[in-house]
């Protein structure tokens, strides 16, 4: 599945007043992804961009983002760098 991707991070103008907590609750961390179309734990991985690295959909984005996907990343420079790429996702659904 083809989708637009960004990157972001635990800033307070990039998120909410808990810039560290996923909207699952849990911290933000390397392999965290937001993505509104996509149920809270789905597994995904982005072949092109990390290989086998396993993603897990703990976050979510504002409400007019569909079928994107925001990948955390820590370093402020790191997600601006990124921009805005087409990405092919694998989706693995929760069993």
């Amino acid at each position: 599945m083809t989708v637009s991707s960004t990157a972001y991070n635990s800033l307070p103008g990039q998120t909410d007043s808990t810039p560290d907590v996923t909207a699952s609750g849990t911290k933000t961390r390397h392999g965290v992804v937001a993505a509104n179309f996509l149920p809270i734990g789905t597994r995904i991985k982005i072949p092109e961009l990390y290989g086998d690295q396993v993603f897990i959909v703990e976050d979510r984005m504002n409400p007019r983002y569909w079928y994107k996907v925001d990948i955390w990343m820590e370093d402020y420079d790191d997600a601006i760098q990124y921009g805005v790429q087409n990405i092919e996702i694998e989706v693995y659904p929760n069993s």
